[in-house]
């Protein structure tokens, strides 16, 4: 089994769950993120301003301050990662800076509290 790790821009999120529930994946969890991607970043004005320097700040402008983001984790078994990850990127990809990113990780067990049960059968079966 797996957790996808996806990060989508904040208005992404309400069409990303029903892209997903609609492929019959419906177990998600979802947090509110900041963050940017490496465009149009100067790093060493970045390492400035993370360091205190006034005019590293100064320079930054609002181009280069984290924006508001919508992260959520989905586990899946290993049959289901390429529909759910092709799902996300249907729904997301604009073609512009930003559209988000995909992470694919390991996961070694899942549990239900409620019943007990392990592994496979606790996850969405789509």
């Amino acid at each position: 089994m797996k957790e996808i790790m996806a990060i989508v821009r904040l208005n992404m999120m309400n069409q990303t769950k029903k892209a997903l529930a609609e492929a019959g994946i419906s177990s998600i969890t979802a947090r509110d993120a900041l963050g940017r991607g490496k465009g149009l970043v100067d790093l060493a004005v970045l390492k400035g301003a993370e360091r205190g320097y006034e005019e590293a700040i100064a320079q930054l402008g609002p181009s280069q301050r984290l924006v508001p983001k919508r992260i959520f984790f989905v586990v899946v078994p290993d049959r289901l990662v390429h529909k759910t990850v092709q799902t996300i990127i249907r729904v997301n990809r604009t073609g512009k800076s930003g559209d988000g990113k995909i992470f694919v990780l390991p996961v070694l067990e899942a549990v239900r509290v409620r019943t007990g049960e392990s592994g496979d059968p606790v996850l969405d079966e789509a």
